[in-house]
């Protein structure tokens, strides 16, 4: 049987520096790839050695089979970990890696042809006796019409769930209630599938409306051996993805986890399966479970079942494809404790969930017992809108799930995230949140809890607070500066004078800005929410101040701040009282932003400039665009009249599709780009000017 001495992590970010881990336990060597985004990245130098993929985007890096294997050739690898996404579900690199002499660090090829297709894995689960759903399948080779699609929908029943039959993450996913929808549904399925992973097959299937989703761990070894390591429960999703996973699931009692867990092990035996993967079913209102798919690689969210098992799923990989038979203690795990999974992404949640990108200034999650950081990113580093927006996943372990849910809010609102919009607000929100807190879950729960519910506002504390400290820091990091009389602070007089100024943008839990009606590739039903860059705030913020002998006196947003006491004010730090409460706030400033980390929440205020250059304003009616990427379709030409909510340009950035639409009726005047223009993120894309009115 082999032996692994040196393993080359196909992949990248947090994944790859977790298989690292855990090869350097095993005394095993390691070899990174990367991409030239990715060079500045922890991956490649938390491997042994590492070797540069040329180019930018998937198909030019970590989609390169020949490409990893030649690196494994170079670097002297004798082992491929595949990592998930990218090339991990690819039979033909798998064989490839066989011909290459390459350990393949997963199950067969035979095996991964057999799930590669969701469709023909249904076959094979039905013939099983897994329980499936119905469904219609549409091959990439040939175009669909519309009547074909109507049949097959109004066959099925609706709602129906349009899914590329290659691929996961979501992409390539809709929702059909209509049947005048379901055309346009499947070509944009199609389009988006054929663009993450190659292959536009797409297939219908029964909708399930709000069910639980639940997967069950499986290991298999060379000997035919195939065991569970129990379920996860992965139903806190956005558009299809999850973001929230648990070990064990709260909504399944012993009976009904030997019933999941028999059928996964069934699943895993059709198909003769080696190494770790996971069984994923959907579990309806009444207690009845259905095969979705079978994933043959690690998951993402394998953390989850490793804190509550004890097991250490990468080592078992390893040790599965070096020829050893499962060991004694993955046969006799156990369920001890509870643990919760967040994912946290660079994303504007209240503009649609749109993946955003940029330097991340800071990242710090302090560290607690029991929780886990798998991070992919570090302070310094760069998201790039090439990949997957996935900043790290964040685990809370504990005695119960009430413990890993405190453990893993509390961490999430004490971390400071400066630099890139994230999500950060949303999963701490949910923990927090009484449903979520009972257990009372399923794949509908952020249609029933809006964001805007679940996030509100910041407090009149904060709205004081936060400015005023942003002010203090600033005065006392130029005085710092200052050639001269740096300890008197800015402003300072012996005699009474006009207050110092400066007037903020605020960015409520550093959101993005207003996205201009953008939306992601159909996955919502109508123009997606604004970002909402001040929502709370009621626009720019004015801070004076007038700091004397022996007090402060100081305004903001027009309002006097009573019983301000600065007790210090660093350029990162102020410690001051107002109204009686005593506050410590952190400050970073980058440019012109100051990051305001406090008890009160997490702020971004960007100093307003106080002579601005006409010429910067952009043209009224401008759309622009959400984040940097490709234009891939222009639905107007200039002099078109559109409606509300229409089409205008669809960009596509980190394999999703995002549609830029109009925010009122109106007449195209210009535009800007093309088919295939690359464009920065706030670029004009078109103009469309409001159409008169003849009132």
């Amino acid at each position: 049987m082999p032996v692994i001495r040196k393993l080359l992590v196909a992949n990248r970010g947090e994944i790859a520096a977790r298989i690292f881990r855990t090869a350097r336990a095993m005394d095993i060597a390691t070899v990174a790839v990367y991409s030239d985004p990715d060079a500045h990245l922890p991956h490649p130098r938390e491997a042994d050695e590492a070797v540069r993929l040329p180019g930018s985007t998937p198909a030019e890096t970590y989609l390169r089979g020949e490409a990893v294997i030649d690196a494994a050739r170079r670097a002297g690898a004798d082992a491929v970990h595949p990592g998930y996404g990218f090339l991990s579900e690819n039979a033909g690199f798998a064989r490839a890696c066989a011909a290459a002499g390459l350990t393949f660090v997963g199950p067969s090829p035979e095996a991964i042809d057999a799930m590669g297709s969701k469709t023909a894995a249904k076959e094979l689960m039905r013939a099983a006796g897994v329980p499936v759903l119905p469904g219609a399948v549409f091959d990439e080779r040939a175009e669909p019409d519309e009547a074909q699609l109507r049949a097959a929908a109004a066959g099925i029943g609706l709602p129906v769930l349009v899914k590329a039959a290659f691929g996961g993450g979501g992409r390539g996913m809709r929702i059909v209630r209509e049947l005048g929808d379901v055309a346009e549904a499947v070509a944009s399925a199609r389009r988006e599938a054929a663009s993450a992973f190659g292959n536009g097959t797409v297939f219908l299937e029964r909708y399930v409306d709000s069910p639980r989703h639940i997967e069950v761990q499986i290991v298999g070894d060379h000997g035919g051996t195939v065991v569970h390591l129990f379920e996860r429960e992965c139903s806190i999703q956005r558009r299809y993805q999850k973001i929230i996973e648990e070990a064990p699931s709260p909504a399944v009692d012993d009976a009904l986890r030997g019933a999941l867990c028999q059928a996964a092990v069934a699943a895993g035996k059709a198909i003769g399966y080696v190494g770790a993967g996971t069984v994923e079913f959907v579990l309806d209102a009444a207690g009845r479970f259905y095969f979705l798919e079978v994933n043959t690689r690690l998951q993402v969210e394998h953390p989850v079942t490793e804190l509550v098992t004890g097991i250490d799923l990468v080592k078992v990989q390893l040790e599965v494809a070096a020829g050893k038979p499962i060991g004694d203690e993955v046969v006799r795990a156990a369920i001890t404790g509870h643990a919760i999974e967040a994912r946290l992404y660079a994303e504007d949640v209240p503009a649609g969930y749109l993946p955003t990108s940029g330097d991340l200034h800071t990242f710090d999650i302090p560290a607690a017992e029991g929780l886990r950081v798998d991070a992919g990113f570090a302070s310094g580093t760069r998201v790039s809108t090439f990949y997957d927006s996935m900043l790290a996943k964040v685990i809370g372990y504990g005695a119960t799930r009430d413990d890993a849910r405190r453990l893993l809010a509390g961490s999430l609102s004490r971390a400071r995230l400066h630099g890139v919009t994230t999500n950060r607000e949303l999963l701490a929100a949910i923990l927090r949140e009484d449903e979520f807190a009972a257990g009372a879950i399923d794949t509908g729960y952020l249609d029933r809890h809006p964001y805007d519910e679940l996030v509100p506002g910041p407090t009149a504390a904060a709205r004081t607070v936060h400015p005023l400290a942003a002010a203090l820091a600033g005065q006392a990091a130029r005085r710092a500066a200052a050639p001269v009389l740096a300890s008197l602070p800015s402003g300072f007089r012996n005699n009474p004078s006009a207050p110092q100024s400066v007037t903020y943008q605020p960015t409520v839990g550093q959101r993005g800005a207003d996205r201009s009606g953008a939306d992601e590739g159909g996955a919502d039903e109508g123009g997606a929410d604004e970002g909402g860059a001040d929502r709370g705030w009621g626009g720019l913020v004015e801070v004076t101040y007038r700091i004397g002998r022996d007090s402060v006196t100081a305004t903001v947003a027009g309002e006097p701040v009573p019983e301000v006491t600065v007790l210090s004010a660093a350029p990162g730090r102020v410690d001051l009282v107002c109204d009686g409460v005593r506050r410590v706030v952190d400050v970073t400033r980058i440019g012109a932003v100051s990051y305001v980390d406090s008890p009160l929440g997490h702020d971004a205020l960007t100093e307003v400039e106080r002579f601005p250059d006409p010429a910067a304003a952009v043209h009224p009616g401008s759309l622009l665009a959400p984040m940097p990427g490709t234009v891939v379709r222009v639905d107007v030409a200039a002099g078109d009249t559109v409606e509300a909510g229409a089409a205008i340009v669809t960009i596509e950035a980190m394999k999703m599709e995002h549609a830029v639409r109009a925010p009122g009726r109106g007449i195209v005047t210009a535009v800007g780009v093309a088919v295939g223009t690359q464009v920065d993120s706030g670029a004009v894309l078109a103009v469309v000017e409001e159409e008169a009115r003849n009132d």
